[in-house]
Order: structure tokens, then sequence, then C-alpha cells
């Protein structure tokens, strides 16, 4: 599924900037974000084996923590713990996710619509 492999590999770039993010942040936010990055990466495991009518709902939670996910990056890089560089890596990334998710979701939402069959 190419929007897991896309989380993972902005995981994997997360996890790596984590390393070196200052020991304030890195024990509060860093932890933070590090688990909003499993739960995407859990929700979008789910959704990808569950019938069609039963994804809905796990997409729409890794919608809403790749929002928080957008905040909490951003806080990092105002707060000068994560540079401009990586902060556009990572926001890239995720932007790229977001819209992959946001995809998806419209699609999830015609096909499990009532009115699917009164065209």
């Amino acid at each position: 599924m190419p929007l897991l492999q896309k989380t993972k590999t902005a995981y994997l770039v997360w996890y790596e900037y984590y390393q070196i993010i200052p020991k304030t942040h890195r024990h509060s936010l860093g932890v933070r974000i590090d688990t909003i990055f499993v739960e995407i990466i859990e929700s979008l495991a789910t959704a990808a084996f569950l019938v069609r009518e039963e994804k809905l709902p796990y997409v729409r939670l890794a919608i809403r923590k790749v929002d928080t996910l957008k905040v909490f990056l951003m806080i990092l890089w105002e707060t000068k713990s994560l540079d401009d560089n990586k902060y556009i890596v990572l926001s890239i990334k995720i932007g790229e996710i977001g819209k992959m998710l946001g995809g998806w979701l419209g699609q999830l939402q015609k096909q499990n619509s009532p009115n699917k069959g009164e065209k």
C-alpha cells in the first residue's frame, strides 16, 4: 500500500531527527510526535485490511492524527528545536500523506454513499 509506505518513510526521517532535537523537547513533544506517527501507521495498517464499509473511521482517525502532527512539528520548528530544512522535509512528506488520505476519504465516502446506486 503506497500510503503506508510513504508514512513509514516519513517516520524514518522523523526518527533520524528525533535523535538530535534538544532534550527538553525530545522527552516531551518529541515523544508525543513519535507516538502519533505510530498511531497513524497503526490506523493505516488496520484500514488496509478491513472491508470497504469499515475503513472510514480509521481513515478519519489517521487524518486527525496527521493534522495534529503538523501542529506539533510547527511548534518544534517555531521553538528552533527543528531547523528550517528538517521542518521543510517533514512538512512536504506529511503534506503528501495528508493529500493521499484526503483522496482516500473522498473515495470511501463516495463508495459508501447511500445514493451511489441512484444515478
